[in-house]
């Protein structure tokens, strides 16, 4: 973390206590967001569109924000739910989907939005559910914006290869009218960029990509929607890629899954802030008493804390480790943690998410902390899988 833990927690635990908050709340540094927004602006420097993805930024006043400060009404969607939630955010959105859903929960969306005005771009990853969502398009009298999900590596479905997605294309009747290629690449991040290896398997996916971008260009498309990356890879295509569009979400707000070395110019700008409600000597908790002083070696407070069992670590107080003996629990959750500096109930214990998406839905809003002060609550979307 750039600044200090110690001064920067204090001041959160000053603004959270200014607005009389005394529950558990989930934090978004929105001048830590902002730095992040920057750094993907300076990163691509005007080449590839960026395209939000919805799934871990759930709350329309943020991918407002985020699509006002990008100049980008591009998004990426996962579900139903997050599809119908973004006809409020922004009915002229650019929304391609992100996985290929069953054909019902597609059949499913225009029942309850309707075939009039324009409508998201499906995601087809093999001939079955191309025929599958062809008849669905025949039986709603309309035709269907689609592209199609590319295998560039990940090996996690789509369609691999030139010839195959020759054959889809050429299977392809009016109804569905595919613009556009998906090559998600989340495995590059991983492979380690010592001795080249990232760097080749980078321009063999691209190589891949673009062989198959000119069979969509031999079919007639014109400038097709080839979108890649992910918050992992995406400065790896800043350096040179055929997409067009790249996906970011996590990397705005950087949770602790995504301590990687491709985003290390990333700062984590959301925590957990959640009080303390009890303090004991560990040695002392009750029905504990009998047990060897050894096994609380170190951990000289008990905090017992407002909630818990959330997809987070804790960092700060330092130290912390969660009870073995009380296990995870949703209610009051017991941290261990040295005795300096000592804690009291009502102090703030924060935790750092691993992931944005669905931990982001389980607040109500985020509460925002601008460069001092807590100044919003912005409503998150309804809890959906």
């Amino acid at each position: 973390m750039p600044d200090a833990p110690a001064a920067y927690f204090a001041s959160l635990s000053a603004a959270l206590n200014r607005a009389r908050i005394a529950e558990p709340v989930l934090i978004l540094d929105r001048s830590r967001m902002d730095a992040n927004i920057r750094t993907v602006a300076d990163t691509l420097r005007g080449g590839a569109a960026v395209r939000l993805v919805v799934k871990s930024l759930p709350c329309a006043p943020l991918l407002r924000h985020l699509s006002t400060s990008l100049n980008s009404n591009r998004t990426m969607v996962f579900n139903r739910a997050m599809l119908l939630s973004m006809r409020d955010v922004d009915p002229t959105s650019d929304i391609l989907l992100g996985k290929p859903l069953p054909v019902g929960a597609a059949r499913a969306y225009y029942d309850d939005a309707g075939i009039d005005g324009p409508g998201p771009r499906w995601l087809i990853d093999n001939v079955e559910r191309l025929d599958q969502y062809a008849a669905l398009a025949r039986s709603l009298g309309i035709t269907l914006d689609a592209a199609v999900e590319v295998d560039v590596g990940l090996h996690r479905g789509g369609v691999a290869g030139p010839a195959a997605l020759a054959a889809l294309l050429d299977r392809a009747g009016p109804e569905i009218r595919l613009t556009g290629l998906m090559g998600y690449d989340p495995h590059l991040a991983k492979l380690p960029p010592a001795m080249g290896i990232r760097s080749r398997a980078f321009a063999a996916m691209c190589r891949d990509y673009a062989a198959m971008a000119g069979v969509l260009r031999s079919r007639g498309v014109v400038d097709p929607l080839l979108n890649s990356a992910g918050s992992p890879t995406y400065a790896l295509h800043a350096k040179g890629s055929p997409a067009n569009d790249l996906a970011i979400g996590s990397a705005f707000v950087k949770p602790s899954d995504f301590d990687i070395g491709t985003l290390s110019h990333h700062v984590p700008a959301c925590f957990i802030a959640t009080p303390i409600l009890k303090v004991a000597h560990p040695a002392r908790v009750p029905g504990l008493g009998s047990l060897p002083a050894r096994l609380f070696a170190g951990h000289a407070q008990a905090h017992f804390i407002h909630g818990g069992n959330w997809l987070a670590d804790p960092v700060w107080p330092t130290g912390l480790r969660r009870s073995a003996i009380f296990g995870p629990s949703s209610n009051q959750e017991c941290w261990l943690g040295p005795h300096a500096p000592a804690r009291q109930p009502g102090d703030w214990l924060f935790l750092r998410p691993r992931q944005s998406e669905a931990l982001f839905l389980q607040f109500g809003s985020l509460t925002v902390f601008d460069g001092g002060e807590i100044t919003q609550a912005w409503p998150v979307f309804p809890a959906s899988a």
